[in-house]
């Protein structure tokens, strides 16, 4: 072997160990647990496909957050309904702090703490300027994924909320949009309640 073949073999070798390093070093754990130490507070955190997002709680957001989840509470145990709770999805590096989750009766954590996308029935997101474009699209991507059997997008700024429901092949095959101060009627799925959105605000 010449000696510009050794070189070209050993830069190969080189950049793939550097390869194999990365991969065993970008980890959700370890990216949460970096953020979790600079984010600052009042911030949501998520990482979609890789990237982090930071987005600050606005009124509205949070009005719409809480008339949700006060709705589930009617019908579930505070313990089944989370709220920013991260959860991982999957995709590359997909780990969600979604507005309002529902997870299945009996559910449990793992043995990292988390709970199981697999037990999610409900997942609600409150559409931000900034990440909008992650609901609308990797988000629901994710969801559909991990058969998550309904995600509601509450969309302030178009004043509507979309329902997706029967995910299949890694989409919603059933997409309804329904305005604001139309009750959802959800008693055909999983979740089997009408919530309103009378009070929803908007922006």
């Amino acid at each position: 072997m010449t000696g510009l073949e050794d070189r070209i073999e050993m830069t190969e070798e080189s950049e793939e160990s550097e390869e194999s390093e990365e991969s065993e070093e970008l980890t959700l754990d370890a990216l949460f647990e970096s953020l979790e130490r600079t984010t600052p507070e009042g911030y949501k955190v998520e990482i979609v496909e890789g990237a982090v997002f930071m987005t600050p709680q606005r009124d509205t957001h949070w009005e719409i957050i809480a008339a949700l989840f006060e709705q589930l509470r009617t019908k579930y145990p505070r313990k089944r309904v989370k709220s920013d709770v991260r959860i991982d999805y999957p995709g590359h590096l997909n780990g969600f702090c979604s507005d309002v989750t529902l997870v299945a009766e009996g559910a449990e954590r793992t043995p990292g703490g988390l709970w199981r996308c697999g037990d999610v029935e409900f997942v609600a997101e409150v559409i931000s300027k900034g990440t909008a474009h992650n609901d609308y699209g990797p988000k629901r991507t994710a969801y559909a994924a991990a058969e998550v059997p309904v995600y509601l997008i509450a969309d302030p700024y178009q004043r509507r909320c979309h329902i997706c429901t029967d995910p299949k092949d890694g989409d919603y095959a059933v997409s309804t949009r329904v305005d604001f101060g139309t009750d959802i009627d959800l008693t055909g799925t999983v979740v089997d309640l009408v919530l309103t959105t009378g009070d929803f605000p908007h922006d």
